[in-house]
C-alpha cells in the first residue's frame, strides 16, 4: 500500500512537473542567441521547457516578458504584461459584467508569430483570452489544467496551439 502511494505521488510530482524550469543550462545556444539578439536588455532570464519549445521569462524595463522559441531559435509568441486598463474596450466591459468586483491578477498582451494579437486576462483562477477587439475567444480554469501547459487559440487557422504560463 505504502509503495503504491510513493508510485503514485511520484507519477503526479513528475505531471505538475512537465514545464521544466531551467536556469538555461539545457536552453540550445541558437536560442540563447535569439533572445540575446532580439532582447538585449533581458534580466533576470529564467527558462521553461514546453514540450519542444523553450519559453524565456524576464524582466525588460521592469515589465515582465516572456518569448516562446521553436528549437530552431525563431520566436512563436510574446508575451508582455500590461495595465489591465490597457484591455481593450469589450474586454473591460465582459470583465465588468462578468466578474463584478473581482481583481484582475494579471493582464497581458500577446503576440503570436503570425502577428495575431490576444489579450489575457488572469481573474478568479480563469485565464481569460480576447480578440485583439475583446472578443472573448476561450477561457482555461488554471485550477484543473495544472499538470498540462495551456493552450492559446490561433485564430487564423481555429487551431490551438502550447501556451506557457503567464511568468
Amino acid at each position: 500500500m505504502k509503495k503504491s502511494i510513493v508510485v503514485i505521488a511520484l507519477l503526479m510530482v513528475s505531471l505538475v512537473s512537465f514545464a521544466q524550469k531551467s536556469k538555461g543550462q539545457n536552453v540550445p545556444q541558437v536560442i540563447k542567441t535569439a533572445l540575446s539578439q532580439k532582447f538585449p536588455n533581458a534580466k533576470e532570464v529564467k527558462w521553461d521547457k514546453e514540450g519542444k519549445n523553450f519559453e524565456a521569462s524576464f524582466d525588460l524595463d521592469d515589465v515582465d516578458n516572456s518569448v516562446l522559441f521553436s528549437q530552431d531559435g525563431k520566436i512563436v509568441e510574446t508575451e508582455v504584461e500590461i495595465k489591465v486598463s490597457q484591455l481593450p474596450k469589450n474586454a473591460l466591459q465582459y470583465l465588468n459584467n462578468n466578474y463584478k468586483n473581482q481583481k484582475v491578477k494579471e493582464a497581458a498582451r500577446i503576440v503570436t508569430e503570425k502577428g495575431n494579437v490576444i489579450y489575457e486576462a488572469e481573474i478568479k483562477g480563469e485565464d481569460l483570452f480576447f480578440d485583439e477587439n475583446g472578443n472573448l475567444t476561450k477561457k482555461i480554469n488554471e485550477i484543473k489544467q495544472t499538470s498540462k501547459p495551456r493552450k492559446t487559440l490561433d485564430k487564423d487557422q481555429g487551431k490551438e496551439s502550447r501556451k506557457h504560463p503567464p511568468c
